[in-house]
């Protein structure tokens, strides 16, 4: 009685839907950190090709030497491009979780799960034995309604209690590093609307005598760059990769659980 009672509450739900908005509200919220990320991501590539492709031309002792400083910034490049690739994946796998919860909740998902959750109770309520093969196609029917909400639901949890401070924390330094790196010019003549940044980050390195001085400030940049985005890097992977396999993973087990039992109860043809 207490397996009908469950059943039922479940077919009520998938018609109900009380999960799908809270969780397709949930997949919108990451799916625009992701956006702003992989945004803050290129501007900050951006502003490090740019530093790395500027040459100073200096004169020590009367000799003419050309110098590109901004190639302290190598080793970060390769890493925020690769990272920018990395949340275009991200807002993909969201996107992919807002889609499959639209499909989950539509009607005719409801009506299917209806139709086998009505067979296996009618055989039940009717003392007939279990079929393995109805149990199984009742645990899959609800894990095509209920998984994914649950696992957006799950993952999003984990990220409010765990990730959330170092995905803002890391947010913010990597826009912090990009307007550092661009605002390495002092103000000048030119009204800065009209200065490309090429010609700021010269002007930049060409009022500074100390170079050494600005060539260890770039890597202070990069270096802190560096830390928030491997830390940025974690918190997405595990929003959008690990936590959710691990929650269908233990769904499927769950379910594989339910349906071998419905198979000792019962004759499985």
């Amino acid at each position: 009685m207490f397996v009908l009672a469950a059943l039922g509450l479940a077919v009520a739900l998938a018609w109900l839907a009380p999960m799908d908005a809270a969780a397709s509200a949930h997949a919108q919220a990451g799916l625009k950190r992701a956006l702003a990320t992989f945004a803050a991501a290129r501007a900050l590539n951006a502003a490090i090709s740019v530093a790395k492709g500027t040459e100073l031309s200096v004169a020590p002792a009367g000799l003419g030497v050309t110098l590109t400083p901004g190639q302290v910034l190598d080793p970060v490049d390769d890493l925020v491009e690769q990272f920018s690739s990395l949340m275009l994946m991200a807002s993909v796998a969201f996107g992919v979780e807002i889609a499959l919860i639209r499909m989950g909740a539509h009607w005719l998902v409801a009506a299917v799960l209806t139709a086998i959750a009505a067979a296996w109770a009618w055989r039940a309520w009717r003392g007939q034995p279990r079929l393995a093969w109805l149990d199984r196609l009742v645990v899959a029917a609800l894990l095509v309604r209920f998984a994914v909400p649950l696992v957006v639901l799950g993952s999003e949890a984990g990220f409010r209690l765990f990730l959330e401070g170092d995905y803002a924390a890391g947010h913010a330094a990597i826009e912090s590093s990009g307007r550092e790196i661009d605002a390495r010019a002092a103000p000048s003549a030119v009204p800065k609307g009209e200065e490309s940044i090429v010609e700021r980050l010269k002007g930049w390195w060409s009022r500074a005598p100390d170079v050494s001085q600005k060539i260890d400030e770039l890597k202070t940049i990069a270096g802190r760059a560096i830390e928030h985005v491997v830390r940025l890097i974690v918190v997405f992977l595990l929003q959008t990769l690990v936590v959710p396999l691990l929650l269908l993973w233990a769904l499927a087990r769950a379910g594989r659980g339910l349906a071998a039992l419905g198979g000792k109860a019962g004759p499985g043809t």
